[in-house]
This record gives structure tokens, sequence and C-alpha cells, in this order.
């Protein structure tokens, strides 16, 4: 579970290093200047890092099934290369799915307007400024959006289902809490971040304000990778071993 968690602790990290400074900037300045290719290399990352996320919290979910519904052969079936063989697979298909509206965007022609409203260079915004015809790329990012996040999460309620099935056989109702206690943590994570990503990219955009989807792609992009490591930090007892051991260290110090 470490595992996964530091490879999503670390696109966290990628996808608030890849919007928060354009961000601060635009917020600063009150607005900012960028050249498109930068824009579309900043769409590219963000996209790549998004889908890759999608992934890890899916293989997260089988490793959860795995050590509660199967827990006797969780050591044989989740070694360490089943663990880079999927870890791999999530990065690489994060970024090598993300090239094929790159390369349709590529193909659009900028010429009108230059003014994004918005605070870094989503995929809706930069589509509106576009003169050719974006439906073949609308509805390319809408099937892949789709596949990207229905399929896998289908896949992680599947595994919830047989999770809570398994937690509802344990008589101990401390053995309960403290089963559900280590999938808890990951399972808020899931909604909330699954949660904007299909109100976003997934259901039709026609009834939503450009403040909407700010408020959402702010969800995701700075809230959901802020709180993170404290939804999963305070709910792992090693972390807070950790850190009440810090702060008898810091208290006697100081005394």
């Amino acid at each position: 579970m470490f595992f996964f968690l530091g490879h999503l602790s670390f696109s966290d990290m990628l996808v608030t290093s890849t919007v928060v400074p354009v961000m601060v900037n635009v917020t600063l300045a009150d607005g900012g200047s960028l050249f498109l290719t930068g824009c579309i290399t900043q769409f590219f990352f963000f996209g790549s890092l998004a889908i890759t996320q999608c992934l890890l919290l899916t293989a997260m979910s089988y490793d959860r099934y795995l050590a509660i519904c199967n827990p006797l052969y969780y050591s044989v079936i989740m070694d360490y290369k089943l663990c880079i063989y999927l870890v791999v697979g999530c990065w690489s298909l994060g970024f090598v799915l993300t090239l094929i509206p790159i390369f349709l965007i590529k193909t659009l022609w900028f010429c009108g307007p230059n003014v994004i409203d918005h605070f870094f260079c989503d995929l809706g915004p930069l589509l509106e400024l576009s003169c050719s015809d974006v439906s073949i790329v609308k509805y390319e990012v809408l099937s892949l959006s789709g596949l990207l996040t229905i399929i896998p999460f289908l896949f992680i309620v599947v595994t919830y289902v047989y999770i809570f099935v398994t937690i509802m056989k344990i008589t101990c109702i401390t053995g309960r809490q403290k089963t559900f206690s280590t999938c808890s943590s990951h399972l808020t994570v899931v909604c909330a971040y699954y949660g904007t990503l299909f109100a976003i990219y997934v259901v039709p955009r026609r009834g939503y304000s450009t403040t909407v989807n700010k408020v959402l792609s702010l969800m995701y992009t700075v809230i959901t990778p802020l709180f993170n490591p404290i939804i999963y930090g305070l709910r792992n007892q090693e972390i807070k071993m950790a850190m009440q051991n810090y702060l008898c260290a810091q208290n006697m110090w100081w005394k």
C-alpha cells in the first residue's frame, strides 16, 4: 500500500507543480501570457498525470482487495514484481494515451481570440479558442475520458463490494472497524477525485458556468493533492506515532 501511495503522492506533487505556478502568476498579475505550445504542453502533463492517478487509485483498490479478501495469498500475488508492473503500466498508459488528443489539438487552427478564461490550460477553454471544427476532438476526449474513468471506477466499485462482504463476515466488531480503517482513506480519495472528474469530463457541460468549472478544476488540481497526505496520514497509526514522537522530541528540545 505504501508503495502505491508513494507514487500517488509523487503524481500529486507533479500535478500541483504543473498547475499552481501558472495559477499564482495569473492571480497575482491579474492575467498572464503563454505561448500556444506551452499551453498545449501544460495540458499534456496535466492530462497524463490525471490518467495516471486514476489508474493508480485502481491499482490501490486491487491491493486492498487482495489484502482483505485473500490475505493468505497476498504476499504471493502482490509481490514486488507485480507492483512494478502495475506502476509502470499506470505511468506509461497515462502519458501514451494523452498523446492522442494532443495530436488532434495540434491539427486545429487557432486564429481568433487568444484569452483563456481559466487559471490553467484545460481542454475546454483551449478548444473554445480554435477556429476549426473541434467536434472530433471533443468526441475523442469524451470517449477516452469515459473509458478511463468509468471502467476503473466500476472496477473499484466491484472490489469494494467484495471487501464490504468480507468485512461483514467478520464476527468481531473491533475486527470490522480495524479492517475497514485500512481502506477508508482510499475510498474517501476515490470519491472526491472521481466525483470531480465525472463532473468535468464525462457529464455534458451545457449547464455548467465558467465559475463552476473553475471550482471543480480547483478541487482535483489543488484541494485533493493538499488533503491526500492529511487523509492518509490521520488514518495511519505509523504516521501518527511518528508525528507524536516528533512533537515530543520538539517539546523536550525547547525545554
